[in-house]
């Protein structure tokens, strides 16, 4: 997610959007409020004022429910950094097609996309967040572009072939070494290759259907309670790793590699019961405390385990970091990674793939979080955890996080 000093130009050439690149002025846009068409280097945009977000271009759209619809924009504000949102507006209800950390000096992309669930037109707007009042929004290479079910479909097959498929050149010998001609090779696979895995709880110990069941269709696992914190700890100082250690013996036992989840929680409401009401202007003592709970419980699995989510949802929640300062995380993951260098550690955060309104966790967010991180010292691997906890029908299109940080 670069800022660049010239926006490119719109994705699919603006799908269905009308005069993407302002090049035949306001043709198939209206305007709210103080909006009107800028120009610098040969380049048109829109310019709308933020004042009490009354201000922006509009575009009016049909759109049908059975399709989906990737959304792409160009943004810049004229003064700091502000969040863009990009939203659109149907007869009933508003959905969200993605943010953006728009800022002075340079265009940055906005990618998401919408469903909606019922047929008709819809008003694509803008509006921004924590921007200064009188500052500008500039808007550039708005693109939507309409897919059927089954040409997302041909493009994820496409993806498939390409990324998870190659091909394979067997050469068959006898034992002195030379070639058989039409041997005859069988296949079995005996093991997925993608990490496929499912939740699982203390009942697995003792319930051969749910063992049987979890067995033959999962390679990888992460317990549900088992491993937090206020399971472990329910009384301040008596410890008890008894099931998660079962747990992870059951696991070994059947080659399935087991996640740590999770060694601090940012969400009061997930604390230990003595720990919920713990005095912020005791944060040397709650310091004490979570040094030796990262230390318990991550020298107790040190090698066993091949991930760990180390702070858990730290974009919605500041539980820990009202106790230790805005660093904590930095801090926590760094003492993580020295003390199991094996295991992969990861952010792990809700709805920012469920859900496109909420901008906290939402992927600009989420890689300001991580660069937050390495500019507070944290320099070791970083995966990026993204939970499915899908509370709405229609599934957020929104941008895509790759790789570890």
């Amino acid at each position: 997610m670069h800022c660049l000093a010239k926006p490119l130009r719109p994705q699919y050439g603006g799908g269905i959007a009308v005069n993407p690149e302002l090049n035949e002025g306001c043709k198939g846009w209206s305007q709210t409020g103080n909006t009107k068409i800028g120009s610098k280097d040969g380049n048109n945009y829109f310019v709308a004022s933020v004042l009490n977000n009354q201000s922006s271009p509009v575009h009016k759209f049909y759109l049908h429910h059975d399709k989906l619809y990737p959304f792409s924009g160009w943004f810049q504000v004229s003064k700091g950094k502000a969040f863009i949102e990009a939203v659109f507006k149907t007869q009933t209800y508003e959905v969200t097609a993605g943010f953006v950390a728009a800022q002075e000096g340079c265009w940055t992309m906005l990618k998401g996309g919408i469903v909606v669930n019922i047929s008709g037109p819809a008003d694509l707007y803008f509006k921004s967040v924590d921007i200064d009042p009188t500052a500008e929004i500039w808007v550039d290479g708005i693109s939507l572009q309409p897919f059927t079910q089954q040409e997302w479909k041909c493009h994820q097959d496409q993806s498939m072939q390409k990324v998870r498929k190659t091909k394979v050149k067997f050469h068959v010998v006898d034992s002195q070494g030379r070639p058989l001609p039409s041997a005859k090779v069988c296949i079995k696979q005996t093991r997925p290759d993608f990490p496929f895995g499912t939740a699982i709880t203390e009942h697995i110990l003792n319930n051969t259907a749910y063992q049987n069941w979890f067995t033959s269709r999962f390679r990888y696992t992460v317990f549900e309670n088992e491993m937090k914190w206020y399971y472990t700890e329910k009384v301040r100082g008596v410890v008890d790793y008894s099931v998660p250690d079962a747990m992870v013996r059951f696991a070994k036992s059947h080659g399935v590699a087991v996640r740590g989840h999770t060694v601090l929680w940012e969400d009061r409401n997930f604390q230990a019961p003595w720990l919920i009401d713990f005095p912020i202007n005791r944060s040397e003592e709650y310091r004490a405390l979570t040094d030796a709970r990262v230390h318990s419980v991550m020298n107790r699995y040190k090698g066993q385990l091949i991930h760990w989510d180390v702070v858990n949802e730290n974009l919605h929640h500041w539980f820990m970091s009202d106790r230790l300062g805005k660093n904590s995380s930095a801090v926590y993951y760094k003492k993580a990674h020295e003390i199991d260098p094996s295991a992969l550690l990861f952010l792990n955060e809700y709805m920012t793939v469920e859900k496109s309104g909420d901008r906290r966790a939402s992927p600009w967010k989420y890689l300001q979080k991580i660069w937050e991180m390495r500019e507070q010292g944290y320099t070791g691997p970083l995966g990026i955890g993204a939970q499915a906890i899908w509370w709405v029908m229609n599934l957020f299109m929104n941008s895509i996080l790759i790789g570890n940080w």
